[in-house]
């Protein structure tokens, strides 16, 4: 099959579970009606609402579609993009198939942030004190890593374990704080396990420009993760910067990942699933790698909520726990395939 038509479709398969994932839930809408209602909210914002027939849809299911579902759907597709381009970029320039933020250790930051704040009350800027100070903290420890690194020359190896000393390290602060302040420690965990419950609008708004903004960025070093791929030797002969390159990309990922786990906990292996798929699918070109990984990361982080907030109804499970479950296998799957 040629590449657009695997574009096309992976589309459209997206808008289907974008849809779905709206209309199942503990009140089932169906699609139609779903459509009909986001197509009433746009339209509405233009003040053209009269276009759209929204006979026999109630108040309640209007209201459960765009307060509660859609805004949810939309961050778990947000959030799912973010971490696998994060993915995408992190496997590329450290030429590793287990490279991620996470590895570098943003997620061990960002959850130190977290642990100051709930287990400290730390409260500045009422609801955004978490996110700013789990994002702070996850940028702060992805600079010290690549700081310590380029001072020894910014070895692919030597970043890598760079990052997981320092996770160490800072897990050990954060089990120290479960120790001292154990009242707290169910919510920490919770946070820790990713969640996109009690989510509105506003964090929506807030995350989507910081992940486009970042994704367009990283698209615009296509050509340069092309060339990161086949080392360090291949890229010096060209005569690509490696090192202020790799400074760039490393740091855009660390934000994504940071920005989004910041709102909405930890959720590992999408970020690498989804661009082991893309390269399964479309091949080792960027320009397919970082759009598609967006996407295909983005549907799979929303079917893994679907999951997460159907299977034990009314009761929820952490998206994290959905995300691992269906992410190892698969992982060692195409890990030991290779080898």
């Amino acid at each position: 099959m040629r590449t657009k038509a695997k574009i096309w479709l992976t589309i459209i398969a997206t808008l289907v579970t974008l849809l779905m994932a709206v209309a199942v839930g503990s009140v089932y809408i169906s699609p139609a009606n779903v459509f009909r209602i986001i197509l009433y909210s746009i339209l509405e914002y233009f003040e053209l609402p009269n276009f759209v027939n929204m006979e026999n849809i109630t108040v309640a299911n209007y209201a459960i579609v765009r307060n509660l579902r859609l805004p949810r759907v939309l961050l778990a597709f947000l959030a799912g993009s973010a971490l696998s381009v994060s993915g995408a970029i992190m496997q590329s320039v450290l030429r590793n198939p287990l490279a991620s933020s996470f590895t570098l250790g943003v997620s061990s930051g960002a959850s130190l942030g977290a642990a100051f704040v709930i287990f400290l009350g730390f409260n500045f800027i009422s609801f955004f004190t978490l996110p700013f100070l789990g994002f702070t903290f996850g940028m702060l420890t992805i600079l010290l890593v690549v700081g310590f690194s380029a001072k020894i020359g910014l070895d692919n190896n030597t970043i890598i374990l760079t990052g997981m000393v320092l996770s160490l390290f800072i897990n050990a602060i954060i089990t120290l704080l479960f120790a001292l302040f154990r009242e707290n420690a169910q919510r920490m965990i919770l946070w820790q396990m990713g969640s996109f419950s009690m989510r509105d609008w506003q964090t929506v708004v807030i995350l989507a420009p910081i992940i486009l903004v970042g994704s367009v960025l990283v698209f615009r070093y296509k050509f340069e993760l092309d060339i990161l791929t086949f080392g360090e030797e291949q890229a010096q002969t060209i005569g690509l910067n490696s090192k202020r390159t790799k400074i760039i990309l490393l740091t855009i990922a660390a934000a994504l990942t940071g920005s989004t786990i910041s709102f909405v906990g930890i959720i590992g292996f999408v970020d690498l699933v989804a661009p082991h798929v893309v390269r399964k699918i479309f091949g080792a070109a960027h320009r397919y790698v970082i759009p598609m990984s967006a996407i295909i990361g983005g549907s799979f982080m929303v079917l893994a909520d679907l999951v997460a907030r159907t299977i034990t109804a009314p009761t929820e499970l952490p998206v994290g726990v959905i995300t691992a479950i269906l992410g190892a296998p698969f992982f060692a799957y195409v890990f030991f395939a290779k080898r």
